[in-house]
């Protein structure tokens, strides 16, 4: 009985003994290094958003300083000067009411509203009914259609520029806000499309099936999974604004006086007789505003939007 003690003693030993030993230089090392890259990100990320914000920065503090301040530059190699005169002055409003009080921009900014907001609501529109149909329809010719649709949004915009100002010139949109809206909308409705049919493929079928038991049509079915793709739909809607926002060429050749908005309004601000920066740093922010502000409501729908359909169920 004691061998029998001292063996199940002995298994119990080997059982616990412990494994080869841990090197505490080795867990120095590799905590300084984790350290390390912690700091060479953080100082990337740091000069990023730097890099980033700079820009609006100066384009903000020159809109807001007096005429013929914002080019007053201080002597070279004067680096106090240099900051002084970047951080310290008097803000003035001038160059903003002088945009709406003399130029006009008041009209250009609704012109802009109209035009990017019109265009994004009927891409999103109609792109969700393709995309839905893409997603879950079953026909011949299905993979082509789809790449037919991308390719048209990988056609150069200088290339359907001339074939559509004839189209719009016989049919009397040329400086018209509906003619601009269908303009944006060429390019929008396939991004919408493509994007949108990706948020559909994440929505399992099993849910349309379950509506469609119950004596639902294929369009009711469309309407009680809609919400599951509201934060997708919001994303497409507010990348859709953008792009028409920031468009240049098709409300320069196809906008007109009457239809012209706030990019093409910016550029007319430079004349013969010079630049007024003041000016132009004024409009940019002015164009620059309503969509970043835009950014900031919806940020939880945007991130949540271009994350789904990322992984599959």
């Amino acid at each position: 009985m004691t061998s029998s003690v001292l063996t199940q003693a002995q298994t119990d030993e080997e059982e616990v003994s412990p494994g080869p030993a841990i090197d505490m230089r080795d867990q120095v090392v590799k905590g300084q290094g984790s350290r390390w890259s912690g700091i060479v990100i953080s100082g990337f990320i740091a000069l990023y958003v730097i890099f980033t914000l700079i820009p609006f920065f100066i384009m903000l503090t020159t809109a807001l300083k007096p005429a013929g301040e914002a080019l007053n530059l201080p002597a070279t190699g004067d680096w106090g000067g240099a900051l002084k005169k970047l951080f310290v002055f008097t803000p003035t409003f001038e160059h903003f009411s002088s945009l709406f009080s003399q130029n006009n921009f008041s009209k250009y900014l609704l012109n802009s509203v109209l035009a990017a907001v019109g265009s994004a609501v009927i891409s999103v529109v109609f792109g969700t009914t393709a995309a839905y149909a893409i997603s879950r329809g079953r026909f011949r010719g299905k993979g082509d259609l789809y790449f037919w649709i991308i390719s048209t949004r990988m056609a150069p915009v200088v290339a359907v520029t001339v074939p559509l100002y004839a189209i719009f010139k016989n049919l009397g949109l040329l400086n018209t806000i509906p003619g601009l809206v269908l303009a944006y909308t060429v390019f929008n409705l396939p991004f919408a499309i493509w994007i949108l049919k990706g948020f559909f493929d994440a929505v399992p079928y099993d849910i349309e099936e379950a509506y469609m038991v119950d004596g639902h049509s294929r369009w009711q079915a469309l309407l009680k999974i809609v919400p599951l793709v509201v934060p997708g739909l919001a994303a497409v809607l507010v990348l859709c604004i953008l792009l028409a926002w920031n468009d240049y060429i098709f409300a320069a050749v196809m906008g007109g006086e009457s239809a012209k908005t706030l990019p093409v309004a910016t550029q007319g601000l430079k004349s013969a007789s010079g630049i007024d920066w003041g000016q132009i740093m004024a409009a940019g922010t002015v164009t620059v505003a309503p969509m970043l502000l835009l950014g900031i409501v919806i940020r939880k729908y945007m991130v949540q939007g271009l994350t789904m359909g990322a992984v599959k169920q």
